[in-house]
């Protein structure tokens, strides 16, 4: 089967640069095509407005993820250029899309991806819920507080630097092994 660009898996596994010479650019949660098939999952159970899309989808996050305004509309509009979907009254203030006999077939051939991605969506929502817990939320900042005073001294030997680099480390691996 020949995939459709419009909805092909962009699979960006490759570390991002740096922006500005200090702070990393956060990864992308979703690529376009993920966030199409998500709108189309969306609107297979609901008519729906472009917000009412944005905020069905950082709801399975619990407000981990919320896809903003600019992927939302261009999308919206490219799904119904595609005849996915289609505005449910073209004389409403606001427009309601629904899903087309097209929109019904991608999101038939494409439903092991839309659980793989509501799957990622809601782990969010658990690490949200775990995160959240006070003893956890409390060791977690020792841990930051720790660090970053720990590193921030001005003259930090190499020796000194690889015990940190080893303490984090096997921390991490008894939490994996936990």
């Amino acid at each position: 089967m020949k995939q459709d660009p419009a909805f092909s898996c962009h699979q960006d596994s490759a570390p991002r640069g740096e922006c500005g010479g200090r702070r990393k650019r956060r990864e992308k949660m979703l690529d376009a095509s993920d966030i199409r098939l998500l709108m189309l999952h969306f609107l297979a159970q609901n008519d729906a407005h472009g917000y009412e899309l944005i905020k069905s989808i950082e709801e399975l996050s619990r407000g981990e993820y919320s896809p903003s305004p600019g992927i939302i509309y261009p999308n919206l509009t490219l799904l119904e250029e595609m005849d996915a979907i289609r505005v449910v009254d073209a004389q409403a203030s606001r427009k309601a899309y629904t899903l087309n006999v097209a929109g019904r077939a991608r999101l038939a051939e494409q439903q092991a991806h839309i659980a793989h991605l509501i799957e990622r969506l809601s782990s969010l929502a658990v690490l949200v819920n775990n995160r959240s817990l006070p003893d956890v939320d409390r060791a977690i900042h020792r841990i930051r507080t720790t660090l970053n005073s720990r590193l921030s001294q001005q003259d930090i030997s190499a020796e000194t630097l690889e015990k940190v680099v080893n303490a984090l480390n096997a921390a991490a691996d008894k939490i994996a092994a936990s």
